[in-house]
């Protein structure tokens, strides 16, 4: 019987949240997508051993992972302060703030979740949020505080912190009873059960990476990586780049990326570095940053020796059409199942098929699992009946983000990942397999060219393209002629060198400009374009330049509506 390849991707990604190399993380997300998502996802595959995937790490991301779990071994066993504020103040060694503006901030910042599911079905925890009038999303509430900030004792605060974090945990960190025991307390939390939930999240963050190994290690699942500091490569490359998928959209006052092609190599290579002191092995493909990629950026990888990448359905229908192949009915996808190469490469192209992968990012939150995993599972079985004894050599790609989803699903996902993974994984019709695999097994096809774009409407607009984000190259293009004169100048010690090299990544990174626009809400819009703001000034620190005065001026307000814009966020990232 033939079997239709299935691959699914979970893409784990959070941008550099520090501020500078060595500073304080300014944002919690990737310690607390660690405890809930990423512990979780790893829990679902070493429970169905049968079930097989491909797992997608951002290099920047295992460094913070590996250093959340040193900073948090440093304080359980030496009592040395981290470099977080929000945990330092759950460990007590930062003091509950006492003045008003910055306990409403703290306030606030214990709402950074979506409440229906995890505020709300916690009556202690909405209780504590009822008390000065607020119990709704962050950035909706906190509008009028019933009672006087200054009256509450430091103890409501410290209680606050705790089940914010208590309600972060994934459902696989819930089952020890020291941990359910935390959640059935009624009364205020001391310094040693605060404790106790600080040693469960570093256990747990100290054992994601090799979790993830140990599952490679098996065969079970497929390690791939994004170049280091999740650039988009083809930006860095060109803004000709956006020509094709975006041919009116304004540009950045500056020309292009000046010596891009050597910062794009340097993001491949780094990345493999990192990736293989943690895991091992080098890994055999690479998700370019968004699913961005154009005829440079495959050649990049191809240069390499990387054997698949992949990108979104836009893409692929954009590259059909600009290819001139005649008689393909791309709306059929029959050919979006098949893998692609781009001229004399052997780098292989996959193509996400957007709406089996956006009906897990937004459609199954609100259905039973049971039917959820059923209506899935059935949409395959669909494709595999009408490609009949060729499904074996096609490949249906389903890849979406390994965290945001699930806050919106009960239970973080538990069910229907479970249902999902059990009916993949007792289909007659269907393989579960990885990218790797299956470009051993599936014969690839020519793709005369490639229009150059990325999972996001087959385009770069959501990075580049309008006044704030073109703003925001204009920043980045600036510091990186003053890196180049200084680099030419000889000036820099090598260890100088690497930290500002180091930190002329952080700021290639795309995420900055994904949060430039009046769509995104006014509070992320904030956080992310101060964080970028300043990780420009510390690359002119670290040059020993003076930071230009336009980068005192907000390069983005926002306004857009916070729900919509999480909503968006989920599909892709």
């Amino acid at each position: 019987m033939s079997r239709l390849n299935v691959v699914l991707c979970w893409h784990m990604h959070q941008p550099y949240y520090r501020q500078g190399l060595t500073g304080e993380y300014r944002l919690p997300w990737v310690y607390l997508h660690g405890i809930k998502d990423y512990s979780d996802m790893a829990a679902h595959l070493e429970q169905h051993p049968q079930m097989r995937a491909v797992v997608n790490f951002v290099p920047v991301l295992l460094e913070q992972l590996d250093d959340y779990a040193q900073q948090l071994t440093g304080f359980l066993e030496h009592g040395t302060p981290m470099q977080d504020g929000m945990l330092n103040l759950l460990a007590g060694v930062t003091p509950i703030p006492s003045d008003e503006k910055a306990r409403l901030q703290l306030i606030r910042d214990c709402q950074r979740c979506h409440a229906p599911r995890m505020i709300h079905p916690y009556p202690l925890f909405n209780n504590l949020l009822k008390m000065v009038g607020s119990t709704e999303d962050f950035g909706m509430g906190c509008a009028g505080i019933g009672c006087s900030l200054r009256y509450l004792n430091d103890q409501y605060f410290l209680d606050l912190l705790t089940w914010y974090h208590l309600v972060w945990l994934g459902h696989s960190l819930r089952k020890p009873a020291e941990v359910q025991a935390l959640f059935l307390h009624k009364g205020s939390f001391d310094i040693q059960q605060r404790r106790t939930l600080l040693t469960v999240m570093r256990d747990c963050l100290a054992g994601l990476i090799p979790r993830y190994r140990k599952l490679y290690e098996r065969g079970q699942v497929e390690l791939s990586m994004t170049p280091y500091g999740h650039p988009i490569i083809p930006l860095l490359h060109s803004f000709d780049n956006m020509q094709c998928a975006s041919p009116e959209a304004p540009r950045p006052h500056a020309k292009g990326y000046p010596d891009g092609d050597t910062r794009s190599a340097w993001h491949v290579t780094h990345g493999l570095t990192v990736f293989e002191q943690y895991f091992g092995h080098k890994p055999k493909g690479v998700w370019l940053a968004e699913g961005g990629i154009s005829e440079d950026a495959v050649q990049l990888l191809d240069a390499h020796d990387i054997a698949w990448t992949a990108s979104g359905e836009g893409v692929w229908r954009n590259s059909y059409h600009i290819s001139g192949c005649d008689g393909v009915d791309v709306g059929s996808k029959r050919e979006l199942f098949k893998p692609r190469q781009h001229g004399d490469s052997q780098t292989r192209m996959f193509f996400r098929d957007d709406g089996l992968s956006d009906l897990i990012g937004f459609r199954y939150s609100d259905w039973h699992a049971d039917d959820a995993a059923q209506d899935f599972v059935q949409h395959l079985n669909n494709i595999a009946n009408f490609l009949g004894k060729e499904a074996d050599q096609h490949v249906v790609s389903v890849i979406l983000d390994g965290e945001n989803a699930w806050e919106y699903y009960p239970e973080n996902g538990q069910y229907f990942l479970d249902a999902l993974y059990e009916e993949l994984s007792s289909s007659p019709h269907i393989k579960t397999s990885t990218f790797a695999d299956v470009s051993k097994s599936v014969t690839a096809l020519p793709l005369p060219k490639i229009c150059a774009g990325s999972w996001v409407y087959g385009s770069f607009s959501t990075w580049i393209g309008s006044a704030d984000k073109n703003r925001g190259w204009d920043y980045l293009v600036a510091a990186k002629v003053a890196y180049d004169k200084v680099i030419a100048s000889g000036k820099l010690s090598a260890s100088q060198l690497t930290d500002a090299t180091q930190q002329l990544a952080v700021c290639e990174g795309s995420d900055w400009f994904w949060w430039f626009g009046d769509y995104n809400p006014a509070g992320s819009v904030s956080d992310f374009e101060q964080l970028y703001r300043e990780q420009l000034r510390e690359l002119y620190k670290l040059l020993n330049v003076d930071a230009p005065a336009m980068l005192d001026i907000p390069l983005s307000q926002g306004g857009g509506n916070a729900e919509n814009a999480g909503t968006m966020r989920r599909n892709v990232e």
